[in-house]
């Protein structure tokens, strides 16, 4: 929780008011019990009506001012809470931004979200009835056993006693239930996991009637919370009972103690009520010091998962290197490359070799799980890798400068990913500077001119969270036209056309091919026919390269090549 404390720095103001003003109302309540006592042995006692309403005044009076100090510590609490986990969520989320994939294949995707929203919760929550309780029970508490020893100290006795024994059980409770809290957060985790997990894959489940396990297994996981969590709740709820025994066991000795001094004429009536007032707040304020504490531990446990993440040392690739003016721009290298995916049995790929100059076609084909994406990710240096170098414009990409090398690349991922916007708004993402004149030309290059033609607003056409708006071949040009929008000197197109038809795919690469300038383009597909017109194609089988060369070449010299060739189109009209 300290760590977290640099993002409360701006809120330090609110952070010194909240409590005072919490002070100024206590100091208001612990005077109460005085006021009443005069009332009962000046007033009632003598019976000076005068007297009686005059005190009445004064805490009608206390009442009004107590509860401004409360609104007042109230709102300076909420400013600074709700700030602090606004400030908490910006630097999460820029930390977040800041990890490699590797990092984040660590971490969990899942993992974040909890940390992001339920952990911030906490955290915030905990904030607020700090500054607005951690103060004000203790004051309350230990400014009400002082003014017990100035009324009278056998009496007050009792109320130190009471205290020693209600923080030794406090504490206790507080000390063992900080860790069930802390797995309590991590079966969460599992629970967001597998949620979103079937919320991302739902249609996959309905296509192979898996709803009825995956229900099934989400009980498991959801029970497994319920036992944590109610675990820690029972032994968090026995603060409030253990408490009140105590407490009224006390106030019962009070009474006690305090008749037989009434009756021995030590003390007056109004004192004894004056003392029992007392402990009656001594009560609420620990049982609200048994929440705040119950929530703090919550709250230090959400604290400590926020802590690991923006602690994490980011493992993000790339140096400060930039290539000289005279340098070719866009051609790519690769020298004995192997990767291995953190925590992975073997190498993802191995023994990559191969080389593409400035405005070049890379056709790179192979079956499931050969490793084709994975070579795309090293080139924009998501990835760094574990073996050899890969050389974009002459320059290690790990050495290369992260910001440049990103300005470079062009990317249309397998996954066609748009933003809740407009159509214009999600291009602008490839560059934000671009005119309505480059965004149509890219439009037209990734054949998608058509959709924004044919929807009525046009470039300000709404688009749904994930695209859900479109079809699947409407996203991919989309995606393709904003990576076009960039003007890139090097466009990855990892399978980015499964949803289009040949003729459409077919336009596509005879388009970017006749850009003006166009740019070193790699072609990932399972399609032979995307790829046969590639100046160069690389054959990849379960992580190495089975051939390289034109499609006529690899026709005669690569099985690989030949079988997936064949695969699609049985005929054999097309081999040459």
């Amino acid at each position: 929780m300290k760590k977290l404390f640099v993002y409360l720095k701006k809120y330090s103001r609110e952070c010194v008011l909240a409590p005072l003003f919490k002070l100024f109302e206590a100091t208001l309540e612990l005077i109460v019990p005085l006021v009443v006592a005069a009332i009962i042995d000046r007033g009632i006692g003598n019976g000076d009506g005068g007297y009686i309403i005059r005190m009445g005044l004064v805490l009608a009076t206390f009442a009004a001012v107590g509860l401004l100090f409360s609104i007042t510590a109230q709102f300076f609490a909420a400013k600074a809470a709700i700030g602090f986990s606004a400030s908490l969520r910006s630097a999460l989320l820029k930390k977040i931004q800041s990890l490699s994939y590797s990092d984040l294949d660590g971490i969990g995707i899942s993992a974040l979200i909890t940390r992001m929203t339920s952990d911030v919760n906490q955290v915030q929550t905990g904030v607020n009835l700090t500054l607005r309780l951690l103060l004000r029970s203790p004051f309350v508490v230990f400014g009400a056993m002082v003014m017990a020893f100035t009324i009278d100290t056998k009496c007050a006795l009792i109320f130190a006693g009471v205290i020693a024994l209600l923080c030794v059980v406090v504490f206790l409770i507080m000390l063992t239930t900080v860790p069930m809290h802390r797995r309590v957060q991590g079966a969460l985790d599992d629970v967001t996991s597998l949620a979103r997990e079937n919320l991302n894959g739902v249609r996959v489940l309905r296509a192979f009637l898996r709803e009825d396990d995956e229900i099934e297994e989400f009980k498991k996981r959801s029970d497994r919370l319920n036992r944590l969590q109610l675990s820690a709740s029972r032994l968090s709820a026995l603060m409030n009972p253990l408490t009140l025994i105590i407490i009224n066991a006390a106030v019962i000795l009070l009474i006690h103690t305090g008749s037989i001094k009434v009756d021995s004429g030590t003390l007056t009536q109004g004192e004894v009520v004056a003392l029992y007032n007392l402990m009656s707040q001594i009560l609420v304020e620990l049982i609200k010091m048994a929440n705040l504490i119950i929530t703090l531990t919550k709250s230090l446990a959400c604290a400590d998962r926020i802590g690991v993440i923006l602690n994490t040392e980011s493992t993000v690739l790339g140096g400060s290197a930039v290539p000289d003016s005279t340098a070719p721009r866009g051609k790519v290298e690769f020298r004995d490359v192997s990767f291995k995916y953190n925590g992975a049995g073997a190498n993802a790929v191995e023994g990559i070799s191969f080389s593409a100059l400035p405005g070049q076609t890379i056709g790179i084909i192979g079956g499931t799980g050969s490793g084709k994406t994975t070579i795309m990710s090293l080139i924009p240096s998501f990835y760094g890798a574990t073996q050899g170098e890969v050389l974009i414009d002459g320059i290690n990409a790990l050495e290369f400068d992260r910001n440049e090398l990103r300005k470079r690349i062009g990317i249309v991922p397998q996954k066609a990913v748009l933003f809740k916007g407009t159509i214009r708004s999600n291009l602008l993402m490839g560059n934000e500077l671009a005119s309505e004149d480059e965004m149509l030309e890219a439009l037209e290059t990734a054949q998608a001119l058509e959709i924004v033609q044919n929807k009525e607003k046009g470039l300000d056409e709404p688009i749904q969270q994930g695209g859900s708006n479109l079809s699947g071949g409407q996203k991919q040009r989309l995606t393709i036209a904003r990576a076009l929008v960039k003007k890139p000197e090097i466009l990855i197109l990892d399978d980015s056309s499964s949803a289009l038809d040949y003729a459409t795919d077919a336009k596509l690469r005879l388009a970017i091919r006749n850009m003006k300038n166009p740019p070193t383009t790699f072609i990932v597909s399972q399609r032979a026919q995307s790829i046969r017109y590639a100046d160069t194609i690389i054959v990849l089988d379960d992580g190495r390269m089975a051939g390289i060369g034109t499609h006529d070449e690899l026709i005669k010299n690569c099985t690989v090549y030949r079988e997936i060739f064949v695969s699609q189109f049985p005929n054999g009209d097309e081999l040459s």
